[in-house]
């Protein structure tokens, strides 16, 4: 599947620092000096020894218990492991939807650990795009829309918002589908309706829970499909939570967590591609 989207996603500027870095994303002050551009090779994210506790005394519980993990731009990474095993709660750390109770988060050199509520909101708007197990989209609205949504919180025009949904939605197969409510649409196309919305704001990382959870067999490979698309030709850094193995194939990288801690961390050598058979993550 080709995906063609409306300029580039994540493009390497002179000296090999990447366009965008948080440094003009985020406000100077005394507690968070501004950010350098990251240089090819340093992680895009950085975790080290990211602790969660929710709850105190006899009712606290450790959700993340001294995380460290590096990710690369470019990589498409899925994150796997049982229920309560602390990846969901790991992705909405990474997602700048929670934060770490203790340790570092650094998005391109950036302590988003020490950022405020308004700042992450602003990281979030610029550098990140979310897709969910249950789409969320808005029932009433069309396509084009749900679309917007994310353009019409950045204070973008009216112009610029219909013309960037419109390729959006055109680069993932739903050309011509703009004015259809979710209700007129199967499951498949409303994730990928869901996936327009993701990335028309052109985000550096996309993180995707479950992405393939509410599908059938057929819809969850095209879904895979397009997210591998949008990490292989356009560069964008895609982190999938999934507890299927058949979807993780389609990663270059599985880390697994167990009991808020990660168990393993292990390249998969032939990621599923339109040219190869699927292949479950780990076998050989």
């Amino acid at each position: 599947m080709s995906v063609v989207l409306p300029r580039a996603a994540l493009a390497p500027g002179q000296n090999g620092a990447v366009a965008g870095a948080p440094h003009d994303m985020v406000p100077r002050s005394d507690a968070l000096a501004a950010a350098p551009a990251v240089t090819t090779g340093t992680p895009l994210i950085r975790l080290r020894g990211v602790t969660k506790r929710y709850g105190t005394g006899q009712a606290e519980l450790m959700a993340l218990k001294g995380i460290d993990l590096d990710i690369t731009a470019g990589e498409f990474v899925a994150i796997m492991g049982p229920s309560g095993s602390g990846k969901s709660t790991a992705m909405n750390i990474l997602g700048c939807l929670d934060t770490p109770s203790a340790g570092q988060y650094l998005f391109h050199g950036a302590h988003v650990e020490a950022l405020s509520r308004d700042q992450r909101a602003r990281l979030r708007r610029r550098f990140l795009g979310f897709v969910f197990q249950g789409f969320n989209l808005l029932a009433r609205t069309s396509a084009q829309e749900n679309v917007e949504l994310p353009l019409l919180y950045r204070g973008e025009s009216a112009a610029v918002r219909h013309a960037s949904a419109a390729k959006a939605l055109q680069s993932v197969g739903l050309g011509g589908w703009e004015h259809h409510t979710p209700s007129e649409l199967s499951g498949g196309q409303q994730q990928r309706v869901a996936i327009a919305r993701a990335i028309v704001t052109e985000p550096a990382v996309v993180l995707a829970d479950e992405p393939t959870g509410n599908l059938d067999t057929q819809r969850s490979r095209e879904i895979m499909e397009l997210l591998r698309a949008l990490n292989v030709d356009h560069g964008i850094t895609v982190l999938m939570v999934t507890h299927e193995a058949d979807m993780a194939a389609y990663a270059r990288r599985v880390v697994r967590f167990v009991d808020g801690r990660i168990d393993s961390d292990t390249p998969n050598q032939r990621p599923v591609s339109p040219d190869s058979p699927a292949v479950p993550a780990g076998k050989p």
